[in-house]
């Protein structure tokens, strides 16, 4: 649990052990070994990635100025840096549902209890995260009202009232909102949170191959989202019984991994609910013969975890490393005036560079800020992650270019003015692919096939993403999580990925012996 909340973002409250790194990290000041901060600048974070994850973590997203912690547990403050971020994946994803004929729309953050109880597999999947509104003012509510974990429930009387015939499918509707999970421990920004920000999608169809079809389609924007632009390797597979969604038919993910934590991360699910909820909630219509069919239904989203799971995947120990597609600004351009230089000369350089790139559609901004030197700006926006530093010092200006830093490599590079944008635009995009390449380099590099119970706990200490076979049965599935249940957390399925390497006639369950019949990841997991 969160110590009592500092109002400053530089003391930071004694953090997340277990979820975040794997039981290694104590109390801010007594774990990992800390760096010196820079003398010069006064920057810098005080603990690295590769020692202790958690505490290096919680500093780069308030350093940064990703998130501010708030005076209630669990709950935190996006400053603009990270919704800039949130709002260039919404931007992509809400014109591609759109493409694919889905509506926007608003419901209720309140659900009556008689409504959220209805389907009893779905709600018991939530109960322990379900927060309730008990009071208004002084006076006890006759009838508790609860807060969405997820709208389901809250949509579903609706779709039975407005779905009478064939011509009302399919229905496909969005919603962009937040959502309230109260119950858990090891509270973590953007990662697990008590309220957070996501987009719903619930659809329904007249026939199962629609839906199967939709849940697929989505699955891959998710895929885009994570490897396009967030740079950000992912493996697209389908979830055990025993891990997938409470109420569902099947559930789909793209499944990130976090090599510093040997931890899988969900990134973001696509649901086939099948006709469960439609049973429950009436949702009937009146197909072309004339005859009363359920519909079939599917529902679909992703989080702000998705930042989170960036931050952990590509920031270092100078602080958040920022793909250029989601960063809110690409490039900051910084005088570096010297002593007896031109200085306003230099100035007008930088205005106009930013003039120039901005024109571009090349998102550029200039630090002209007087109170600070030019050594504490390139600190300041390396700790923010911006991807390319421009400098314009006096040789810049006499020989009509510019210095250009990239974040991810610290590669310098002097540019003509004359190419200026070209030359921008082409760095942006190395940087961006690079990313990418380097994290899929590291997560490949913790991909460890195992075929035998031993060889699995052994990949397991390890902190692998491991890829055993298996024999898909619930109960061995829970004989894994038991018998690897310990001070790190428990391992189990991650997902069955849908490209399966080729399983040889014999092969049998890693963990049980018995026949198997495909492959699947498992690890531990946030």
């Amino acid at each position: 649990m969160e110590n009592k909340l500092k109002s400053k973002s530089n003391h930071l409250p004694p953090f997340f052990v277990e979820h975040m790194g794997g039981g290694e990290q104590k109390k801010a000041g007594g774990g990992g070994k800390k760096k010196e901060v820079k003398k010069e600048t006064g920057l810098g974070l005080s603990f690295t990635k590769d020692e202790n994850f958690g505490e290096w973590y919680s500093e780069v997203v308030v350093n940064g100025e990703m998130i501010e912690y708030y005076d209630i547990s669990g709950c935190y403050i996006l400053r603009p840096w990270a919704m800039s971020i949130w709002e260039n994946i919404q931007t992509f994803f809400d014109a591609e549902i759109k493409k694919m004929k889905v509506k926007n729309c608003y419901f209720p953050l309140f659900v009556s209890p008689g409504v959220l109880q209805k389907e009893k597999d779905h709600i018991e999947g939530f109960a322990p995260e379900v927060a309730w509104v008990t009071k208004s003012g002084e006076s006890d509510l006759e009838v508790p009202i609860a807060l969405r974990p997820t709208s389901e429930t809250v949509m579903y009387p609706y779709y039975s009232k407005w779905i009478r015939g064939h011509r009302d499918l399919p229905l496909k509707l969005n919603q962009w909102c937040n959502v309230v999970r109260w119950e858990f421990s090891n509270p973590t920004p953007f990662i697990r949170s008590r309220e957070f920000l996501w987009q719903e999608g619930h659809t329904a169809f007249a026939t199962k191959e629609e839906a199967d079809t939709e849940v697929l389609q989505i699955l891959e924007l998710y895929r885009r989202i994570y490897e396009e632009f967030l740079a950000i390797p992912v493996t697209k597979g389908r979830k055990s019984e025993l891990e997938k969604f409470a109420g569902g038919l099947y559930t789909t993910s793209v499944e990130a991994f976090i090599p510093n934590t040997g931890r899988g991360i969900q990134g973001a699910t696509s649901h086939c609910l099948g006709q469960n909820f439609a049973k429950m909630f009436e949702i009937n219509f009146e197909n072309e013969k004339g005859e009363k069919s359920m519909v079939w239904q599917n529902s679909w989203a992703y989080s702000t975890r998705t930042i989170g799971v960036m931050v952990m995947v590509h920031g270092d120990n100078k602080g958040l490393v920022l793909p250029p597609k989601v960063a809110a600004l690409q490039v900051i351009v910084i005088p570096v005036p010297y002593k007896d230089a031109d200085t306003q000369g230099i100035f007008d350089a930088c205005a106009a560079t930013v003039a120039i790139l901005s024109d571009a559609g090349i998102r550029a901004e200039a630090d002209l800020r007087e109170n600070y030197s030019p050594g504490w700006k390139y600190s300041n926006w390396e700790m923010k992650g911006v991807p390319l530093r421009i400098e314009i010092g006096p040789r810049d200006l006499a020989n009509n270019q510019v210095r250009a830093v990239r974040r991810d490599n610290g590669e310098k590079t002097d540019i003509s003015r004359v190419f200026l944008v070209e030359q921008v635009k082409g760095m942006l995009e190395k940087i961006q692919q690079n990313l990418f390449d380097v994290a899929k380099q590291k997560r490949d590099a913790c991909i460890e096939v195992v075929k035998t119970w031993d060889e699995f706990i052994k990949a397991l200490g390890q902190k692998k993403l491991i890829l055993a076979p298996w024999c898909d049965e619930e109960e061995v599935e829970k004989d894994v999580k038991a018998r690897t249940k310990g001070e790190m957390g428990a391992a189990k399925s991650l997902c069955t990925p849908f490209e399966q390497p080729e399983l040889p006639e014999g092969t049998k369950c890693f963990a049980s012996g018995k026949p198997a019949t495909k492959w699947t990841y498992w690890g531990r997991s946030y």
